[in-house]
């Protein structure tokens, strides 16, 4: 539960994580773009609660230090599910890292299937908020036991949101908060795990083409998404179809 920035490549004069490049699993298990690198910026405790003051924190860091670091996209899979206005202190200050160039992708939430009830920053116009496609599935969470749980647009602005959906039901990834079993790999479900996904799609499309601007990465997106027959509101443009995308 952070913001993640991410790289295409590695800046060589940085110490950091590749991420998903299978190092734990022997190369069994991979993340979508295996060779991004990867800086992480810590904006929630070890309960995974926050303050404002923390995100804003975040943002303040990687405008400070994006270009430095050869920053391009940010991946944001947190939300604050307290109704908040397009002119809200979150949402402008995400929206000037997407003023600077910068790729932001961010979750929907997981506040069920009522419309109106996409996470901030996630109702920001300008950045990507990211659905899950596969959210009828029950899943189970720290002993809570829901389904349809993607968070629906539109905004309280009308404006149509998500713009895209990914899975995220039962996703294995990296086990940050490791149990007295101290697995490496994890299995965790929400708008968190889809994020990720559009994230790194992201990365290797800045990878094949390095030129493209933020807006450009956007229309791709868009262009590529496969149809799922769900209603806009659900899943946007559709499901990210990374083969599609790279075309």
């Amino acid at each position: 539960m952070k913001i993640t920035a991410i790289t295409p490549l590695p800046p060589s004069h940085v110490a950091g994580i590749i991420a998903g490049d299978g190092t734990l699993s022997g190369g069994h298990i991979q993340g979508i773009a295996p060779q991004a690198f990867i800086v992480s910026v810590r904006v929630l405790d070890a309960h995974g609660k926050g303050r404002l003051s923390a995100m804003l924190e975040g943002i303040r860091w990687l405008k400070e230090n994006g270009k430095r670091l050869g920053i391009q996209i940010v991946n944001i899979s947190v939300g604050s599910v307290k109704k908040q206005k397009e002119n809200s202190q979150l949402v402008k200050a995400v929206e000037s890292l997407w003023d600077s160039g910068l790729v932001i992708c961010s979750a929907a939430g997981n506040e069920g299937m009522q419309q109106h009830n996409i996470t901030s920053p996630g109702i920001s116009r300008k950045i990507i908020t990211v659905g899950s496609c596969d959210d009828k599935e029950m899943i189970d969470e720290g002993g809570r036991f829901y389904h349809n749980y993607s968070g629906r647009g539109p905004t309280i602005a009308c404006i149509c949101k998500p713009e895209i959906v990914a899975p995220g039901t039962n996703i294995v990834a990296t086990n940050a908060m490791k149990g007295e079993d101290d697995r490496p790999y994890t299995v965790k479900s929400g708008t968190s795990m889809s994020t990720p996904m559009v994230s790194g799609a992201a990365a290797l499309l800045l990878e094949r083409y390095p030129k493209m601007t933020n807006t450009n990465v956007k229309l791709k997106l868009w262009k590529s998404a496969k149809n799922l027959g769900l209603p806009r509101s659900h899943q946007g443009w559709g499901q990210l179809d990374i083969s599609h995308l790279l075309e």
